[in-house]
C-alpha cells in the first residue's frame, strides 16, 4: 500500500521531491565536535575511542587513541586532561573520567603487548628529529607511520626529555615511560643518545636528512637574583629533578623552601618531603587562586604535608634561614611589596620560577627568527628555513606533555606533506555541541569512578606510584558514561518516535537515513535526539 503524500517532481533525469505546505522544515543528521575533542591539545579523538571502550573492545580503542599519541599510558597519567573541564557531562553531574580510561587502555595494551600498525611503505625521505622528549617522540612515530625514515638525536643518556628529567616517579613510572619508548623503537625510528646538536647548521649543511624537526625541551631553570651569604644553600628546581634520575641526590637538610608557584615547585616540595624533609614551605608572591600550578598537584602536596606561605617574596637567603617580604595584591592582581618581613627556617631554597630553552645551536643559522625566549613558526610549524620546523617548548604555547604530543603529530603532517611537495590542510572543524543541544533526561545520574591513591604515610616516604589505574569494570563503567556529544551512536530514538516511519536504518554502523517522501517535519526526531545528532533546517523545493 503506498504512503500518502509521495509527491515527485521529474527534472530531466534527478528525481526531487516535494514537500507541500505542511512541512516547511526538515531534519538531518549531523556530526558535531565534541567539546572533550574540542580541548585536547594532542587531537585525540576521544569520542572515537571511548565508543570502542564502552563496547569492552579495548584493543579497537587503543587503536583509535594511538592514531593521534603514541604515549597513552604516559598520557593517562601525567595529561592534566583539559577534556574533561570541557566535558558536557560535568553539568549533568560529574565529567568523564577520560584520563582514567586512558590510563586503563595504556596499561592494559603494555601488558597485552600490543603493537601499532605497521608503518606505511618507504618513502625513501629521511627526517632527523632533534629531541626525544614528548614532542619529538611523537613527531618520530606519526612520521615512521607516515613511511619515512626518521632518526631522533638525543643530548642525553636516556629518551624521554623532561617526562624523565622533570616528571618524578611518583607521578610516572619509568617502566611505563620506558616501555612506551621502546614500542616507537620498534617500528624502526633510531634514537641516538648522548648526541647533543652544538651547530644546527653544520647538520643543515650536510643535507644527510631531507628535513629537521627542532624538539628541545625547556631544560634550563630560570634564575633570579636572590641576595644570599655565603653560606646560603641555593639551587634551581630542573637540576634538582634531574638529580634525581641515577644520580646522587643534593643533601637538602631538614627544612626545604621552595621558591615559585607552578607545577615544578609542586614536584619539587614533594620530591623534597620524599628525600626526607620534615618541613617543605612552598613561598609564592600571590594568592592560591592565582597560582598556575594546577589544583591536583596543590592538593596532594598539602596532603603530604607541603606547607603554602602565600604573598610572599624571598629578598635574602643566609645559613638556615629566609628573609621573607609580605606582599599584597593591587587592584589588577599584581603583588606589591608592604615592606613588613619575617624570618623563615630553611635549610637549602629550591628555585621554580619557570625553564628556558638551550637555543645555542641556532647561533649560526640564517632565517629563524627567535623572540621572548621561543622559535617562531608559521601556521605549518616551519620555521624561516625551509624544511627546518619546531614544536614542543621550542614554540609559543604552553608547556606540557600533552602539547607536545600534539605539535609532534602535526609537525609531521606539516613534514610529510613538505617532503612530498605539497601543503598540509588541516580538516574543517565542525560546530561544538554544547550541553544545551543534548537530550539528557535519557541519562540516569552516575557519578565520576575516582582513581584510587596510595596512602599518605608511602607517599610521603617512597617514590611508589601515587594514583592508581582503573580495573576493568570500572573503566568499562567510565567510558560508558560518555554522552556521545553531537554525534549519533544509533540509539533507535529518531527511528521509534517517527510518527510517519520516515528513518530508515542502514546496518549497523551505517546510522540512519530520511525518507523525506513521507517526513512531515514535525520535529519529534530532533527533539527526542540524546546527543544532539539532528538538525532541524529551513525547508528547500
Amino acid at each position: 500500500m503506498e504512503r500518502p503524500f509521495a509527491i515527485t517532481l521529474e527534472v530531466g533525469t534527478s528525481r526531487h521531491n516535494k514537500t507541500g505546505s505542511w512541512r516547511v522544515e526538515r531534519p538531518v543528521y549531523v556530526d558535531r565536535l565534541p567539546p572533550c575533542n574540542d580541548a585536547c591539545p594532542a587531537g585525540e579523538n576521544i569520542q572515537g575511542w571511548l565508543y570502542h571502550a564502552e563496547s569492552g573492545d579495548y584493543e579497537a580503542a587503543w587503536r583509535k587513541l594511538m592514531e593521534d599519541n603514541p604515549l597513552p599510558a604516559v598520557m593517562g597519567r601525567v595529561c592534566y586532561h583539559p577534556c574533561q573541564t570541557a566535558c558536557n557531562r560535568g553539568s549533568l553531574d560529574e565529567e568523564v573520567g577520560i584520563n582514567s580510561v586512558e590510563h586503563f587502555l595504556g596499561d592494559l595494551a603494555l601488558d597485552k603487548g600490543w603493537m601499532p600498525e605497521p608503518a606505511a611503505a618507504d618513502t625513501g625521505k629521511k627526517a632527523l628529529v632533534i629531541g626525544a622528549g614528548p614532542s619529538g617522540l611523537s613527531a618520530a612515530y606519526h612520521l615512521r607511520r607516515l613511511g619515512h625514515t626518521v632518526t631522533i638525536y638525543e643530548a642525553g643518556a636516556n629518551p624521554g626529555g623532561m617526562m624523565r628529567y622533570g616528571i618524578p616517579k611518583y607521578r610516572l613510572p619509568r617502566e611505563v615511560l620506558d616501555a612506551e619508548i621502546r614500542r616507537i623503537e620498534g617500528m624502526g625510528v633510531e634514537i641516538v643518545l648522548n648526541h647533543k646538536v652544538d651547530d644546527l647548521a653544520t647538520v643543515l649543511a650536510e643535507k644527510h636528512f631531507d628535513a629537521v624537526f627542532l624538539a628541545i625541551g625547556a631544560e634550563i631553570g630560570k634564575r633570579a637574583y636572590v641576595p644570599a651569604g655565603e653560606s646560603a644553600r641555593i639551587l634551581d628546581a630542573v637540576s634538582f629533578l634531574h638529580s634525581m634520575e641515577g644520580q646522587a641526590p643534593p643533601l637538602l637538610g631538614r627544612r626545604v623552601a621552595i621558591y615559585g608557584g607552578g607545577n615544578t615547585a609542586m614536584d619539587a616540595a614533594r620530591t623534597a618531603k620524599r628525600l626526607g624533609a620534615t618541613d617543605a614551605v612552598v613561598v609564592y608572591r600571590r594568592t592560591r587562586d592565582r597560582m598556575p600550578a594546577h589544583d591536583v598537584e596543590v592538593e596532594e602536596a598539602v596532603e603530604e604535608g607541603v606547607e603554602m606561605r602565600w604573598l610572599s617574596t624571598v629578598k635574602h637567603a643566609d645559613a638556615g634561614k629566609l628573609l621573607l617580604e609580605k606582599m599584597t595584591l593591587d587592584e589588577k592582581g599584581m603583588p606589591v611589596a608592604t615592606g613588613e618581613f619575617e624570618e623563615l627556617e630553611a635549610d637549602s631554597l629550591i628555585l621554580a620560577l619557570g625553564q628556558e630553552v638551550d637555543l645555542e645551536l641556532l647561533q649560526n643559522v640564517d632565517g629563524v627568527v627567535v623572540a621572548d625566549g621561543v622559535v617562531q613558526v608559521d601556521r605549518n610549524m616551519m620555521t624561516g628555513v625551509p624544511g627546518l620546523f619546531a614544536g614542543g617548548d621550542m614554540v609559543p604555547g604552553e608547556r606540557t606533555v600533552t602539547v607536545g604530543v600534539g605539535h609532534g603529530k602535526l609537525a609531521a603532517k606539516n613534514i610529510d606533506a613538505w617532503l612530498r611537495g605539497t601543503t598540509y590542510s588541516r580538516p574543517e572543524r565542525h560546530e561544538i555541541a554544547p550541553f544545551d543541544m543534548l537530550n539528557t533526561w535519557y541519562y540516569s545520574d552516575a557519578p565520576q569512578t575516582v582513581r584510587a591513591k596510595l596512602d599518605v604515610a608511602r607517599r610521603r616516604s617512597t617514590f611508589d606510584e601515587v594514583v592508581q589505574g582503573l580495573d576493568e569494570s570500572n573503566a568499562l563503567f567510565e567510558a560508558r558514561r560518555c554522552l556521545s556529544c553531537g554525534n549519533c551512536f544509533e540509539c533507535d530514538n529518531c527511528y521509534g518516535v517517527c510518527p510517519d516511519n520516515s528513518v530508515i536504518k542502514l546496518g549497523p554502523g551505517l546510522r540512519y537515513e530520511f525518507d523525506y517522501d513521507y517526513c512531515k517535519g514535525c520535529g519529534i526526531c530532533a527533539q527526542e535526539c540524546p546527543c544532539g545528532a539532528i538538525k532541524m533546517v529551513p525547508e528547500t523545493i
